[in-house]
């Protein structure tokens, strides 16, 4: 994210309409790529004590069939970084480092009392625009996968734009005198990306799985389960269950949970009896160094001891 694109040896690297979209934007890639960095660290951090900790996503673009073929999984990382990207591009634009957008616009209702609209707000519909082509890139050039699959994608995409959207809020600024607060300039900003990943967490729990048929003159996605109740525009969705993820499977995109690190006194998904499948654990003590009895020194620093404790791990047969 760091270096100049280059339209031959970077945006030839891309599906052909993202291609295109890279060649006329090239400004606009460094948001990108840190945008796809943010999405894998937020996705292994809101998963790691789960039995699907999204490693795989540190192959990408060479994605296993846990994230080619549809599965719930796929839909959290569609939708994460589908809003990873527009919310990149949307402080982008406010912070001057794109030439073609600056601040978004202002919002139409009228302020609080006390309060004046300013400030740079983050351009969240350049965001949304510029974002929406380049994640729905793939889909609409007709490749990656069936169309079931692409509609799913395109879905999922949308659903994490639509999230993000919904994020948008008020922030402000004081000013007065010796710091009182007699008016505030304020401004729509969009709020860290975790917040969003965690929002997203909770509809991957309760994703939706759908089948892509014909429903009138077009095709739709339907529950799969006659049922359930209808899809909306802010479910993730899935065509296919996932493998519990307990035993390596390659065909499934299973790495299993052989030498994970569990959590014995907890009874949530970190536990050693959900994370180990019931295969059992063994348990290794380990000497770790550490800081302590730090004090402060006149003038100025601060000094500490090191000190060994001994650690408990427990790791999954």
């Amino acid at each position: 994210s760091g270096v100049a694109w280059n339209e031959s040896q970077h945006c030839r690297l891309l599906v052909p309409e993202q291609l295109q979209l890279c060649r006329r934007h090239l400004e606009v890639m460094p948001s990108i790529v840190r945008a796809a960095r943010r999405t894998q660290q937020l996705c292994q951090q809101r998963f790691a004590d789960m039995r699907w900790n999204c490693s795989s996503i540190q192959r990408a673009p060479s994605f296993g069939p846990d994230l080619l073929t549809g599965t719930r999984e796929a839909a959290f990382v569609h939708a994460l970084a589908a809003a990873a990207v527009a919310q990149g591009i949307a402080r982008s634009c406010a912070s001057g480092e794109l030439p073609r957008c600056s601040c978004g616009p202002g919002p139409a209702e009228p302020p609080a009392p006390g309060s004046r609209w300013g400030g740079c707000g983050d351009n969240l519909s350049h965001g949304l625009q510029l974002g929406g082509a380049f994640t729905d890139g793939s889909a609409r050039a007709g490749t990656g996968g069936t169309p079931g699959l692409r509609a799913v994608n395109r879905h999922n995409g949308a659903v994490g734009r639509a999230v993000l959207s919904d994020s948008l809020d008020t922030r402000c600024k004081c000013h007065g005198v010796s710091g009182s607060c007699s008016v505030k300039t304020c401004w729509k900003g969009l709020p860290d990306l975790g917040e969003i990943a965690s929002d997203l967490k909770s509809r991957y729990l309760a994703a939706l799985k759908v089948t892509h048929r014909l429903v009138g003159p077009k095709k739709q996605l339907i529950p799969k389960e006659g049922d359930a109740r209808p899809v909306t525009e802010m479910d993730l969705v899935y065509l296919i269950s996932s493998p519990d993820y307990c035993t390596p499977n390659p065909q499934l995109g299973s790495l299993g949970t052989q030498d994970r690190l569990c959590n014995r006194s907890s009874v949530g998904s970190d536990s050693c009896d959900l994370l180990c499948c019931g295969r059992g654990y063994n348990t290794y003590t380990e000497e770790v160094q550490e800081r302590c009895h730090c004090r402060y020194r006149w003038c100025c620093s601060v000094v500490c001891r090191r000190c060994r404790r001994s650690l408990e791990r427990h790791v999954c047969k």
